[in-house]
């Protein structure tokens, strides 16, 4: 039953807004999980939730009853007690058995997703003021991914969401992510697939991901980093390993082919 409750709240939470791998207006709870690092988040938010709403219902119900029994026409002679020792060890131990409930499966997501020596390549991201480079150590490929201005933006392609340049990822295959900055502090955030690190100048941070099925995922840096902060989009377009492969030796191609289209200040507002 308590299972049921479980799988029954996550689905609230994941309302039709949210089964996009984009945002949407008006919607409510996460983006539907495409890792298992996200489906992990949503499956503690989801306890989370569900232990506050039980706190505030318990505290609401305890607070009325308190209102109505001890009303001044059902008690014309006020209590003369201070203290109940039972109640005070009850009240104090009982939110430590559930903080400890909260924090239990807390620490194995935090271990589970610093899980990066298990993985079968590598990406290298790198933030700009404003855009974002991407190196394929593994594969011998690097490139810049800058905003689609709205004037080029095709039928079908998101405003402040577009890249000209999207990162493509293999499915089903753990993918170590190391993420610095050349600048100033980013963030590299893609919601429906669990990642959230910042990009620190003179510091290489790491996360993993392993997607676990194809679309396109999108995100945006999420720490102010500057004038043009709103124009650092994430575009990832996971695919099966056999056209991974194929877009490999295209990408040499049309990389090697033109230097990397670097930003100047401002440039990607426009």
């Amino acid at each position: 039953m308590t299972r049921a409750f479980h799988y029954a709240f996550a689905l609230f939470l994941a309302s039709a807004a949210a089964q996009a791998s984009e945002p949407v207006p008006w919607a409510f709870g996460f983006q539907a999980a495409a890792s298992p690092t996200m489906a992990r988040i949503t499956e503690l938010a989801t306890l989370v939730n569900v232990v506050i709403i039980a706190i505030v219902a318990l505290v609401t119900a305890l607070l009325g009853w308190c209102l109505w029994r001890y009303h001044e026409k059902r008690n014309p002679v006020p209590a003369t007690w201070t203290h109940n020792t039972k109640l005070e060890i009850a009240w104090t131990a009982i939110p430590t058995l559930i903080l400890f409930l909260i924090a239990f499966p807390s620490l194995k997501l935090l271990y589970f997703m610093d899980r990066t020596q298990a993985a079968e390549m590598t990406l290298k991201v790198t933030g700009h003021q404003w855009y974002w480079s991407y190196d394929y150590p593994d594969h011998n490929l690097k490139f810049d991914a800058l905003m689609t201005q709205e004037a080029d933006l095709r039928p079908g392609q998101l405003r402040l969401l577009t890249t000209d340049n999207p990162v493509v990822l293999p499915v089903g295959v753990a993918i170590r992510v190391q993420l610095t900055a050349d600048d100033v502090i980013h963030s590299w955030a893609v919601p429906a697939l669990g990642l959230k690190t910042d990009s620190v100048p003179g510091r290489l941070n790491e996360t993993w991901v392993r997607i676990d099925r194809p679309g396109t995922y999108y995100g945006q840096c999420s720490e102010l980093c500057g004038v043009n902060h709103g124009f650092m989009p994430i575009m990832i377009h996971a695919v099966p390993k056999e056209q991974f492969t194929a877009w490999l030796d295209e990408a040499r191609t049309k990389f090697a082919a033109r230097p990397p289209q670097v930003a100047l200040s401002g440039e990607s507002a426009r």
